[in-house]
């Protein structure tokens, strides 16, 4: 029988999530990574270090086990942790509670949001290049269609993430790879399945709406360099937006 390679890990995994506590009845996935956070921050798990089992977590929060997977699932997709059956669940990510006007979870989140746009980012402004290279007059019809109905919601201060949404599958359909769609939608799934507002903004990249119109423009005019300089530029203010919220810790 093979032993554990640190004499103190069986011990160690069976003390981990002694400090959870039973969550209130309604608590949703983020709910359990708060709790998650803050037995990772006591107990002084570092990265390497197991996880209690599902079962386990679940029981000692009062919670359903299906909850747990799902919490655990995102910080998977994130980074955070990763998951096997033999292995279980280990950190992949260091989780601490240094920050003063910051909480852990989401400093985590910001770090991972930064994770998850560093590989989303270059697939984005190919995709725009793609597409104002290979659009066909229907894409670009359609594609000038999405942006109308995003500027008419984001006029109307209603939810404009939809149309957005919508927007941007028109030109991943219209860069004639469907794997650029495929790809980004997966990396973003992990924040969609628990965070519908990530770090706490609703509407986060509100402020680059206003540059989708001649995003559009140039995608259906053909203009491969002036629409991946736009796309680029959004991206950035989408990272300038998530770097700030790290660096509140630090005032």
């Amino acid at each position: 029988m093979t032993q554990p390679t640190n004499p103190n890990q069986q011990t160690q995994t069976q003390a981990a999530g002694e400090t959870l506590e039973i969550l209130p009845p309604g608590s949703t996935s983020r709910d359990v990574l708060d709790a998650l956070s803050r037995m990772i921050d006591r107990e002084g798990l570092r990265i390497g270090d197991r996880l209690p089992p599902e079962v386990d977590i679940a029981r000692r929060l009062g919670i359903g086990r299906a909850k747990v997977r799902e919490a655990l699932t995102s910080w998977q997709s994130m980074g955070i942790v990763v998951r096997n059956k033999k292995a279980g669940t280990r950190l992949a990510a260091e989780v601490a509670a240094n920050a003063i006007h910051l909480p852990v979870t989401m400093k985590l989140e910001a770090e991972s949001l930064l994770r998850t746009h560093a590989v989303r980012r270059p697939l984005e402004v190919e995709a725009v290049r793609l597409a104002a290279r290979n659009r066909s007059p229907q894409d670009a019809a359609i594609i000038t269609t999405r942006v109308s109905e995003l500027m008419q919601v984001y006029g109307s201060n209603t939810d404009w993430r939809p149309a957005d949404d919508l927007f941007h599958r028109a030109i991943y359909e219209a860069c004639g790879n469907p794997l650029f769609g495929q790809l980004i939608q997966q990396i973003q799934q992990g924040f969609k399945e628990v965070y519908e507002a990530p770090l706490g903004k609703p509407h986060l990249g509100h402020e680059t709406i206003p540059l989708h119109p001649p995003l559009a423009q140039a995608i259906a005019e053909g203009n491969e360099a002036e629409a991946t300089r736009l796309m680029d530029e959004i991206l950035a203010i989408v990272e300038a937006e998530i770097r700030q919220v790290l660096e509140t810790k630090n005032d």
